[in-house]
């Protein structure tokens, strides 16, 4: 949508103030930790952008809260993997020789949109340290939250995720559905089933520039809107400009998933 397009489909005036009204409305306050997932797109016109909506969400939390949003540099990664677009095969080996290693500052995200990539150009932010799978966070705990991500287990224990589920913390979607719902990766991550694939990035390693492999969890976000539809508990609803939000309690949403994803186990295909 062009941005003549985007103004002519927003309604009334949008600005990082009514932003906060709006948030405010929702019950989101100062002190609060949220994990933010979103699409400007989906807001209409605002004045100041992906920088207004940055603003507000960080004004309305203030530095006694925590905002998190995921960084994934999925560029980062074995390109045997890769689909949207595969690469040559010949390609491979020189990519996993000469892709730059993860650095937390200069590594671009991948799919995460406009907001975390104006979030991530905050001095005060944090990004966790995987290749891959990252998080970045401002506020309260984000330097305790960030400061660890096991290669092998980057959204199960000992991972920002596990550190949260410590926590009382709140999701917001912004015009996204739960398929983007990060957070449920955690349940996936806990299952005593759960399978891996081969994985690989490049890393600073003892002062180097490296390659290295790992087993990657297989997870499948493709089941999260079944699995939030199944959801007892509350899911809120809302407005954020003219996006239509959910906001719900990470810990509880995410222990109905382990116990869903135990009782509804993802069909083996064949030839597996």
């Amino acid at each position: 949508m062009t941005e003549l397009l985007r103004i002519l489909n927003t309604p009334e005036f949008q600005s990082k103030e009514t932003l906060k009204e709006q948030l405010a409305a929702l019950g989101i306050q100062a002190g609060d930790a949220l994990v933010v997932h979103s699409s400007l797109k989906s807001m209409g016109w605002i004045a100041g952008g992906p920088q207004a909506v940055v603003e507000a969400l960080m004004e309305t939390l203030t530095a006694d809260g925590t905002l998190v949003m995921p960084a994934q540099s999925t560029d980062n990664s074995d390109p045997s993997n890769w689909m949207n677009p595969p690469i040559p095969e010949n390609w491979h080996q020189p990519l996993r020789e000469g892709l730059p290693a993860f650095d937390p500052h200069l590594t671009p995200m991948r799919g995460m949109g406009k907001i975390p990539e104006t979030f991530h150009r905050h001095p005060g932010t944090i990004r966790s340290p995987h290749p891959s799978h990252s998080f970045i966070a401002w506020g309260k705990q984000a330097a305790e939250w960030m400061s660890e991500q096991p290669i092998e287990n980057s959204f199960g224990p000992g991972s920002p995720l596990g550190k949260m589920m410590d926590s009382e913390v709140k999701i917001l979607l912004i015009g996204t559905g739960f398929d983007s719902c990060t957070a449920l990766h955690y349940a996936e991550f806990v299952q005593e089933n759960r399978t891996t694939s081969p994985q690989g990035a490049a890393v600073m390693k003892d002062g180097k520039r490296q390659w290295v492999e790992f087993a990657c969890v297989d997870m499948d976000s493709e089941r999260f809107p079944e699995l939030a539809k199944a959801y007892p508990g509350d899911i809120q609803t809302g407005m954020l400009g003219q996006a239509e939000v959910k906001l719900v309690r990470m810990r509880p949403l995410v222990e109905f998933g382990i116990e869903w994803l135990k009782a509804n186990p993802a069909p083996i295909e064949e030839g597996q």
